[in-house]
């Protein structure tokens, strides 16, 4: 087995404090534990706060059944906007996604040990996984898209970039988009930055909101989405998947790794390059990634106890993932 590049050696990592906003109420990461273990599920039919559903469908009418489903974060529109210094009116034209980021960001570096006045200054750098883009369409049939604060409201690059603004925080900023994979680079960029001594903890951020069905509406049409609304992963059940929201946020930093601080060992990023299109997955590649990963971190296999796939839930995508 390849032996682990020293210069990670020398710099090992552990999340130091998380904070979660998950579909359905499950508002901290102890109601997380508890739903795994108990194995609630967390999807349920679109809000009407969201968009308002058609009819129940016809059984043949297969877009309609695929978009009625997804994990839906509660009170996702409530912002205690006075605690980051920001004015009702910015507020309004801010993308839900962005308040999201800055109340769990906050509480991730706080449940380090790290309150504002360390903060400050300090050069904790953020790294923040976002792809979803609705809230400026959102902003272009309201009101709301003609204050001067509509186009920071609605910008990727200030959602990282107002943790920084608001904490007082000169370390790295970057927001990444990779679609379905955006917080884990985001967690490769952090632990990359950490390892080059570019910052001495950093902020990891992910977050997802649906606030319009159209991205649903596209994904059913090409036959992504379970008209069950449930994924049903390596099953003969699997007929897609179901599109789900959160928000989540770890602080990670220099610390012993333990039951409640984990250590984040090795990590690799890469492309598929060529496949069958542009969405489908390239096993060979996926699996030299792996490799590529496993060799980084320096752990054996015997001690990994928890595999996690993509699972979509799809004849084209299980497979390779089983692979």
């Amino acid at each position: 087995e390849p032996a682990r590049p020293a210069a990670l050696a020398a710099a090992p990592i552990a999340a130091c404090g998380l904070s979660a906003a998950l579909p359905s109420g499950c508002a901290s990461t102890g109601a997380f534990r508890l739903t795994l273990q108990c194995a609630v599920d967390l999807i349920s039919e679109v809000p009407p706060e969201r968009w308002a559903l058609s009819p129940q469908p016809r059984p043949d009418d297969a877009v309609g059944l695929r978009v009625r489903h997804g994990g839906f974060v509660r009170d996702a529109d409530c912002f205690d906007n006075a605690a980051f210094g920001v004015s009702p009116a910015e507020a309004a034209a801010m993308d839900p996604q962005q308040r999201l980021l800055l109340e769990h960001g906050y509480e991730a570096l706080h449940a380090s040990g790290q309150g504002r006045e360390a903060l400050a200054g300090s050069l904790t750098g953020v790294f923040v996984g976002i792809a979803a883009a609705d809230w400026a369409e959102v902003l272009r049939g309201s009101p709301v898209g003609r204050s001067v604060y509509a186009a920071t409201g609605s910008s990727h690059s200030i959602a990282s970039g107002r943790l920084s603004f608001a904490l007082g925080l000169h370390g790295p900023c970057v927001s990444y988009d990779t679609a379905c994979s955006a917080a884990l680079v985001a967690a490769h960029g952090a632990a990359g930055a950490l390892q080059r001594d570019e910052c001495p903890s950093a902020l990891v951020a992910g977050v997802s909101l649906m606030l319009l069905p159209g991205v649903s509406v596209t994904f059913a049409t090409a036959g992504m989405l379970s008209a069950r609304g449930r994924c049903h992963t390596f099953d003969a059940r699997a007929d897609g998947y179901a599109r789900a929201e959160a928000c989540a946020a770890l602080a990670l930093g220099d610390g012993a790794a333990d039951a409640t601080n984990p250590r984040l060992l090795g990590s690799c990023v890469r492309q598929d390059g060529r496949s069958a299109s542009l969405t489908a997955p390239n096993g060979q590649a996926q699996r030299d990634l792996l490799s590529r990963a496993h060799a980084v971190s320096g752990a054996g296999l015997a001690e990994r106890c928890f595999f996690e796939a993509h699972g979509t839930g799809t004849a084209l995508g299980d497979p390779v993932e089983a692979c």
